[in-house]
């Protein structure tokens, strides 16, 4: 796969350039001059947006995941920094590098003579700008997307913004669209893309797995919104022959040798160093979690610190238990005023001798996220949609009792320890791909079946809702958004837990992004979708933005407060 990637964007690339400009500027500046470009071959405008789902996000890595939404979800804790201008470039990147060719891609399908061979062709564009789509709207609410990329094709400058109800409702007709044209038979033989399908290879019915998982992906997002729409959804993605995705090679897999999220040098510590939390390292270690060693960094009370100890008479702060077998594995407070004495040691070392000093606090696994960090020789990996989520909405739902009597394939525990499984060894091969720390060697059997087994990990018929929910924020370690919009729709961690609680955090957190005013063309469409929504326009503050709801989110918990 990571020689196909780079194969065939080249070919793609030029046709992705298609008079683009800032669309949060000027919608009427995208796409306008369709000469520009050669016409390429149609397989090979796949390729381009399917990658572009992945590597725009370099600087999002930095300015929004880790600085922002993985400390919000406490996933991370670091210094804290103000909301940029840099965050939310999924949106103009939807607009920009992801849409375009997905729509030439059904343009020229249509224009083809034989151009009933190409519905499959055309059924997995749909899939691709839902895919992205989703993750647009969860920060932004109403965008352009029922107009969108119409200023190319019939001079249409000024989209609307739909609102997420009818967002929602077009991308779930139009999964199912896709879903129809890529399992139906009767066509003429299709014509698929090959290896210009960077994620599947055209096996459509890979293609048809992710179609379903993304309508339980938007299911969940509608729980609150619309909790019978929620439950019908679940229930006709049991009903589906195919079903979600279905096993680890199913997912969405990108792999590529020459992507760098951070840059040529791997700075993954631009700007800060980002460290584990208090909370997170205390369950990773008493559960035993096989992951633990893939997400965090050891410290530096390894080899023989017990000697430079007692050489120098020192002891440990009190935060630390000398007999600790996981010693080397320390959090810190998510929130740094909650505990400055703890925290002190997250920017400081722990000073032993004249020129010895140790760091306390384990940072994350920089090389899992980073694999060229310091000219190093591993590979970037990304699962964009792993079957571990698809697990754990079905574990999640089934738990719930939203099946309404329907087959489930298993039952809420199955399925939540083959999420768990899934999540383990997805998250192993990501490091293995990158040269980074593994949790276990051979095929993890063992550390795996051991770890179901743990008394904190497996099922006890007491508090098994919220075991589903802490492996499911787990499992979303590397994929912030989706651990952002997880603790946001039902407030887990939740702070009174006993089982995972969430830590005290002091900061407001934004709910939502901003966009922008986009200047005169489009400004009419945009003022009524801010205040259809009683977004305060072109408000950039904190307080606004934690207070502000996107639609989907208005019914929902605050953040630590679930039930």
């Amino acid at each position: 796969m990571k020689n196909s990637v780079n194969r065939y964007i080249k070919y793609s690339l030029l046709a992705a350039l298609l008079g683009i400009a800032s669309c949060s500027k000027n919608f009427g500046d995208i796409n306008t001059d369709p000469s520009l470009v050669t016409k390429p071959d149609v397989k090979f405008l796949l390729t381009y947006s399917q990658d572009k789902i992945v590597t725009y996000q370099g600087t999002e890595w930095v300015w929004e995941s880790m600085e922002q939404l993985m400390r919000f979800t406490q996933s991370v804790t670091s210094s804290p920094y103000e909301i940029t201008g840099n965050v939310n470039t999924r949106y103009n990147n939807y607009y920009l590098q992801i849409l375009p060719n997905l729509f030439e891609i059904r343009k020229q399908a249509d224009e083809m003579t034989n151009k009933d061979q190409f519905q499959r062709i055309k059924a997995v564009t749909y899939i691709l700008q839902v895919l992205h789509g989703i993750k647009v709207t969860d920060m932004n609410g109403s965008i352009p997307y029922s107009q969108a990329i119409e200023g190319r094709y019939q001079t249409m400058y000024s989209p609307v913004f739909d609102e997420q109800p009818a967002l929602m409702d077009n991308w779930l007709s139009q999964l199912d669209n896709a879903i129809k044209a890529l399992t139906d038979n009767s066509q003429p033989e299709q014509i698929g893309y090959g290896k210009s399908d960077i994620f599947y290879q055209s096996d459509w019915v890979k293609w048809v797995k992710l179609a379903n998982t993304l309508k339980l992906r938007i299911a969940a997002r509608l729980e609150n919104a619309d909790n019978a729409k929620c439950r019908t959804i679940f229930q006709q993605v049991l009903k589906d022959p195919t079903g979600p995705i279905s096993g680890d090679d199913s997912q969405v897999k990108y792999l590529n040798s020459t992507y760098a999220p951070f840059g040529s040098s791997g700075d993954i510590d631009y700007r800060s160093r980002r460290y584990a939390t208090t909370s997170v390292m205390t369950f990773l270690k008493k559960s035993n979690d096989p992951r633990l060693p893939i997400y965090y960094e050891k410290n530096d009370l390894v080899g023989g610190y017990k000697d430079s100890l007692t050489k120098y008479s020192v002891t440990l702060p009190a935060f630390i238990n000398p007999a600790d077998p996981l010693i080397m594995f320390q959090g810190g407070p998510a929130d740094w005023t909650t505990n400055p004495t703890v925290a002190a040691y997250i920017s400081n070392p722990f000073n032993i001798g004249p020129i010895t000093k140790y760091n306390l606090i384990s940072a994350i696994n920089r090389k899992f996220f980073s694999p060229k960090l310091n000219n190093a020789t591993g590979n970037f990996m990304d699962v964009p949609v792993t079957y571990a989520e698809t697990c754990f909405y079905m574990a999640e739902f089934i738990q719930k009792g939203y099946a309404g009597g329907i087959d489930t394939k298993g039952t809420a525990e199955e399925w939540y320890n083959k999420g768990i499984s899934s999540s383990i060894q997805t998250n192993n091969a990501i490091a293995i791909a990158a040269v980074s720390t593994t949790g276990y060697s051979g095929d993890g059997s063992t550390e795996i079946g051991n770890y179901l087994k743990n008394p904190n990990v497996k099922f006890n018929g007491v508090n098994n809702l919220e075991r589903i929910y802490i492996q499911e924020y787990l499992s979303f370690y590397r994929q912030a958004n989706e651990a952002f919009v997880f603790c946001r729709r039902t407030g887990y961690p939740k702070l009174t837990s006993t089982y995972y609680a969430r830590e005290t955090f002091n900061e407001l957190i934004p709910r939502r992004f901003w966009l922008l005013d986009p200047g005169e063309v489009n400004r009419a469409n945009w003022s009524a979708a801010m205040q259809q929504q009683g977004f305060t326009p072109n408000a950039q503050d904190v307080p606004t933005l934690s207070s502000q709801r996107i639609w989907y989110d208005k019914n929902a918990p605050d953040f630590g407060k679930g039930q």
